[in-house]
This record gives structure tokens, C-alpha cells and sequence, in this order.
């Protein structure tokens, strides 16, 4: 019986040192996939109306972005990856915001 209440904290322990470990990597792919969304609002094409990049660092893939003109707007698609942990991010902003916020010029 002595033994049986050794081994449940040992359990929990692990239990929530996996889960913290489990929440820092996915933490990190959401941080990759924003990474992936600045990229894009950074980099909108004046004459394509889509575009789709892979973003690497030091030969680690960290993020795919997928960017398409819409009408009167912009839709982004971002995944970011750390590890085996993958998160994706859409957005969707409108030309006006787009103006507003200083990612493309005023006409």
C-alpha cells in the first residue's frame, strides 16, 4: 500500500510537467503563426491577388502563408509549427482597416 502512494505523486508530477511541456510547444507554434500573419500584412502584393510562402529559420520550417485579395479585403491563412505541434490562424481584414493601420498606402 506504501508503494501505491509513492507512485500517485510521482504520476502527477509527470502528468503536469507533460502538460506544461505540451502547452509551451503549442504556445510556440501560435507565436510561429503569428510570425506567419505579420509576414503577410507586411508583404502584400500590389498586382497578384495571391500569394504562398514557407517561412524557414536555420532549415526548420516554422510557418506556411497563404494570402488571397478578396473583395474589398484580404484573407490570410497561417500555420505555424514547433515540434509535432502544428496551430493555423485565418484572418480576414478589409482594405479600409488594412489603409487605417498603415499596411497599404491611401490612394
Amino acid at each position: 500500500m506504501k508503494k501505491l502512494f509513492i507512485l500517485i505523486p510521482i504520476f502527477l508530477i509527470s502528468a503536469f510537467n507533460i502538460q506544461n511541456k505540451s502547452d509551451e510547444n503549442i504556445d510556440n507554434a501560435f507565436q510561429n503563426a503569428k510570425k506567419g500573419i505579420y509576414y503577410a500584412l507586411s508583404n502584400i502584393p500590389e498586382n497578384r491577388t495571391r500569394f504562398s510562402r514557407e517561412l524557414i529559420d536555420n532549415n526548420k520550417l516554422f510557418a506556411k502563408v497563404k494570402l488571397s485579395k478578396e473583395i474589398n479585403g484580404i484573407k490570410i491563412e497561417s500555420t505555424g509549427y514547433y515540434s509535432s505541434n502544428e496551430v493555423t490562424i485565418k484572418i480576414y481584414r478589409s482594405f479600409d482597416s488594412l489603409k487605417k493601420d498603415g499596411f497599404l498606402e491611401k490612394e
